[in-house]
């Protein structure tokens, strides 16, 4: 089997992210970045990269998978290990991570996708086999600015029968501009708000519930040590990425004066940086993204790493369908998972453009074992239609 040809689709949807619920509707549009591998034996693999921010990073990253895709023509898909290096090491003056981590991701896991398809069996059985029959989420209520806000969101997300979501109570308080961004500074009026928000939260879905802060990797160590500790008597389960990811000496500063459990991995790219994570004792939990980090390869790397240190995983997701089925068919495998992020408790939005919807229910996910790859493919009608180009893809 050779590789035909690699290309991008940069998708944009109204994205409904709730359709049964007027609490949770915002109707947005949302873009989507995914990657199609075909075959010379008519087999076609499907990846996923994160959507970026900002007007042209969709554009760029789209791009550079269609030049490594020119690259990979003729190459045999089954020597997954083989293109990851390849692309890897080729990359190595212009820079491992970011950019070549997502390209690398998308690709991989639609070779995984191509793999499984030729064998006629899951991803999951290909890594090893199922340690579970399900696979627990948690997921996101929309962006709170008061108390207030929080409440019939995070009930809806309970009776759904979710045990855990995740929010950030200080983003939509911050300066205008989100000067944070530029000193890590945080006001006292957004922590004393952040806490209000927590502690709504907190009485309206009782004790059980697990509640996950999100600190963006956006403030210095003082400010953001401060705001764990307001947060902590509402019995947060993790507080994730409380500074920005280049130092670990200043996670390590927070890690040492605060009494919460602290989560990173979202902006981190390969093993290699997850090292001085788990020598220096830097995380209770790690949440690489499978469709930034290095794919499926990469993921299930990491997790055997994690697991020497008895680290929960729980992989990251801010983007579509095929970056939840890939880490769950990675997290099927590993005796050390926690949850599995999705960027909202009713996914049937993506219904639209999948050809089986996501089997979620009562709070976790359930593969088909007979379905094999991934699991899902993409309507390639579906997506020539939604297709932009240019400025227009960003998210």
């Amino acid at each position: 089997m050779k590789i035909t040809n690699i290309r991008s689709w940069v998708v944009r949807m109204d994205w409904d992210d709730n359709p049964g619920s007027s609490e949770m509707r915002d109707n947005q549009k949302r873009s989507f970045v995914f990657v199609e591998v075909n075959t010379d034996e008519g087999i076609t693999g499907w990846g996923e990269i994160t959507t970026y921010p900002g007007p042209v990073a969709n554009r760029a990253i789209a791009a550079f998978v269609d030049e490594i895709g020119d690259w990979l023509k003729g190459e045999d898909p089954e020597k997954i290990e083989w293109i990851w290096a390849k692309i890897f090491r080729g990359m190595t003056y212009v820079g491992t991570r970011g950019a070549t981590a997502a390209a690398i991701s998308g690709i991989d896991i639609a070779l995984w996708d191509i793999r499984g398809k030729a064998l006629g069996l899951p991803i999951y059985k290909l890594l090893g086999g199922e340690v579970r029959d399900r696979i627990a989420l948690y997921t996101h209520p929309p962006q709170p600015s008061t108390p207030k806000d929080i409440v019939p969101w995070v009930k809806e997300i309970k009776d759904s029968g979710h045990r855990a979501f995740k929010m950030d109570p200080m983003m939509a308080n911050l300066h205008v501009g989100n000067d944070t961004f530029l000193d890590g500074e945080i006001s006292a009026a957004v922590v004393a708000n952040a806490a209000d928000i927590t502690a709504a939260a907190r009485e309206a879905v009782g004790p059980e519930m697990e509640i996950l802060i999100d600190a963006h990797g956006m403030y210095n160590v003082p400010s953001a040590v401060k705001l764990a500790n307001a947060l902590e008597p509402y019995d947060i389960f993790w507080f994730e990425e409380p500074v920005p990811a280049e130092s670990w000496k200043a996670l390590k500063q927070v890690k040492d004066e605060v009494n919460v459990r602290i989560s990173v991995g979202e902006r981190l790219h390969t093993r290699w940086e997850f090292v001085p994570i788990f020598e220096n004792n830097l995380a209770d939990f790690v949440m690489p993204d499978v469709t930034w980090t290095g794919g499926i390869t990469e993921l299930k790397k990491i997790t055997t790493m994690a697991e020497a240190y008895y680290i929960p995983m729980s992989p990251h997701d801010a983007s579509g369908p095929i970056n939840i089925m890939a880490g769950a068919q990675v997290m099927m495998t590993c005796p050390n998972f926690y949850k599995l992020e999705t960027s909202r408790y009713d996914l049937s939005g993506y219904n639209v453009f999948i050809d089986n919807p996501l089997d979620i229910r009562g709070g976790d996910l359930y593969l088909d074992p007979n379905a094999p790859g991934l699991g899902i493919n993409l309507d390639l009608e579906f997506l020539a239609a939604h297709e932009v180009k240019g400025a227009d893809t960003a998210k």
